[in-house]
C-alpha cells in the first residue's frame, strides 16, 4: 500500500523515480480505510532530504500511511525556504489538538549544546509531554532520542573526543523482539554523531530495553515499553551518499574531519560508497509500523485515553 503524502512535495519524484509507492491524495481520499496517521517532527536543518529519507522508508510499508510534516514554531531553518515550509509544513501548534498513530522525532545538529541552551528546548519538551497524551507510539532518532531519553529517563549524553562517523557493526541483542523481526544477528548502521549514551547508565534504567549495541559506538537502540517508544542513536534512515556529502561539506570547510569508517570501498573517498543498512532500515521502519498497526486502537480519538 502506498504512502499519502501532498501532490506536489518534492519527495515525491524521487520517490518514485525509486519505485516506491506513492498515492495521490485524490486517490486516497477514495479508499474506505482508515490510513496510519504519522507525524513528522523535521529539526534538521535540509528538510527536503530529511522528509525524503523518512519517507522512503514508509513508504515501502502494505498499509496506507497518512505523513504529516511538521516543525517547530520557535525556530527558523537556515536551509529552507519559508515557501517550503509554508507549504508543506504545520507548526506543532497547528496539530497539537490532534491524534497520531506514530510521531517520529529526528536529529538536529545542536548536539554539543546542553539540552537546555537549544532555543527551542521548551517548546520541544511540550512536544514530548504532548505525545503521551496524543500520540500511540513515538520513535525518536539520533540527537531527539537522546533529548527524548533526557527528559523521559534522565539519561544523560556525553560529549565524545572524537567524532563517531561511519559504518558501524551492531548486535542484535533481543531477536524475539517484534520491532528486530528478521534482522541478522549483525549488521551494519551508519553512526555520525558527537555525543554517545552510555551502556552502564542504559542499563541501570530497567524501563528501558537494550535491543541493538555495538561494541565501536554503544547503545543504537532502546525500548521504553511501558510508552511504546524507541530510541534510535544512529541514522539507519540515511541514504547512500548522506556520509559522503557530510565529509566533503565538512572538509571543505576546513574542519578536522575522518574518513567516514567502513563506508567508502579501501577507505577510498573517490570511490563509490555500498550501502550495506538499507534492508535494516526498511526491517526497522517496517516493524514500527506493523507494531504500531496492530496496537492502536480504530479510532484516533481513543488515543491517549
Amino acid at each position: 500500500m502506498p504512502i499519502r503524502i501532498p501532490d506536489t512535495l518534492p519527495a515525491r519524484e524521487t520517490l518514485l523515480k525509486e519505485g516506491v509507492a506513492v498515492m495521490r491524495e485524490t486517490d486516497a481520499i477514495r479508499q474506505d480505510i482508515r490510513p496510519l496517521q504519522i507525524g513528522l517532527l523535521n529539526l534538521m536543518p535540509n528538510k527536503i532530504r530529511t522528509e525524503t529519507q523518512i519517507a522512503r522508508l514508509i513508504g515501502a510499508s502494505p498499509l496506507q500511511v497518512e505523513l504529516t510534516l511538521v516543525r517547530v514554531g520557535g525556530h527558523t531553518p537556515k536551509n529552507t525556504s519559508q515557501e517550503h515550509l509554508i507549504s508543506f509544513y504545520q507548526t506543532w501548534e497547528e496539530i497539537r489538538e490532534r491524534k497520531f498513530d506514530g510521531f517520529i522525532v529526528t536529529g538536529a545538529p545542536v548536539e554539543t549544546l546542553p539540552f537546555e541552551e537549544v532555543n527551542y528546548w521548551d517548546e520541544l519538551t511540550q512536544i514530548f509531554d504532548w505525545t503521551e497524551r496524543n500520540v500511540h507510539s513515538p520513535l525518536y532518532i539520533c540527537w531527539g532520542a537522546m533529548a527524548a531519553a533526557y527528559h523521559f529517563h534522565g539519561l544523560p549524553k556525553h560529549l565524545l573526543e572524537a567524532k563517531a562517523f561511519g559504518v558501524f557493526r551492531h548486535r542484535n541483542l533481543d531477536p524475539a523482539s517484534p520491532y528486530l523481526s528478521g534482522f541478522s544477528d549483525d549488521f551494519s548502521i551508519p553512526v555520525s554523531r558527537w555525543t554517545e549514551v552510555r551502556r552502564n547508565e542504559v542499563l541501570e534504567r530497567p524501563e528501558l530495553r537494550l535491543l541493538i549495541d555495538s561494541d565501536d559506538t554503544g547503545p543504537c537502540l532502546l525500548e521504553d515499553r511501558a510508552r511504546r517508544s524507541l530510541y534510535m542513536f544512529n541514522h539507519v534512515e540515511y541514504d547512500s551518499f548522506s556520509l559522503k556529502e557530510e565529509f566533503e561539506r565538512d572538509r571543505e570547510a576546513g574542519k578536522q574531519i575522518q574518513v567516514p569508517y567502513g563506508y567508502f570501498p579501501g577507505d577510498d573517498p573517490t570511490r563509490q560508497p555500498l550501502n550495506r543498512w538499507r534492508s535494516h532500515a526498511h526491517l526497522l521502519f517496517g516493524n514500527w509500523i506493523n507494531q504500531t498497526y496492530q496496537s492502536t486502537p480504530f479510532s484516533l480519538d481513543e488515543i491517549g485515553g
